[in-house]
């Protein structure tokens, strides 16, 4: 059996047992105020609210901001770069497509679920922001709990492939600050 084969036969288990709590989430959405709450941060958490974080700590910080910039860049690259390799390997449809009952809240970037790289980004970023900036974990904490929320709210993730994205998302953050120490 091929790697594929082999974790689209896991996913079909995971599934099963995550199908009761995606159901409980994305039932949220059916309240219009909820599902415009959670699109919009979802939108945020594509890249808007990131990448206007990143372009104003050198203005709100100076030079000594660069470096955690350059590393917040790198990381995202290399998270973008994971995160769309593993999906074209691991293929497992998004609880939209795979479980009856489940409505999209918003439209999908891309056609896989596994891991969530919204996730990976917004827990990425808040850990490289709060090491450099404490201060601001004030702001990245909740929204990178809310973006994670919205994956599955919105029907868009399972509750693993949010804590899949999360969990990679720490790792690359913390080995960025190892490899690239300021």
């Amino acid at each position: 059996m091929n790697t594929s084969a082999r974790a689209a036969d896991l996913f079909r288990r995971v599934d099963a047992i995550e199908y009761g709590w995606c159901l409980r989430f994305n039932r949220s959405c059916s309240r219009p105020q909820v599902r415009e709450l959670f699109a919009t941060i979802s939108r945020l958490g594509d890249g808007t609210f990131w990448y206007t974080l990143v372009l104003a700590l050198p203005l709100i910080y100076g030079d000594a901001a660069w470096v955690p910039v350059l590393r917040m860049v790198i990381v995202g690259f290399t998270g973008l770069a994971l995160y769309k390799y593993l999906k074209s390997r691991l293929v497992r449809e998004r609880p939209y497509i795979a479980l009856a009952g489940i409505v999209p809240g918003t439209r999908a970037l891309d056609r896989y679920s596994f891991p969530s790289g919204h996730t990976l980004h917004a827990v990425s970023f808040t850990v490289l922001i709060t090491a450099s900036y404490p201060q601001l974990g004030l702001l990245c904490v909740p929204f990178a709990i809310l973006v994670a929320m919205s994956r599955v709210v919105l029907g868009l993730h399972y509750p693993s492939d949010v804590a899949a994205g999360a969990l990679l998302g720490a790792i690359l953050a913390i080995a960025s600050m190892f490899l690239m120490p300021i």
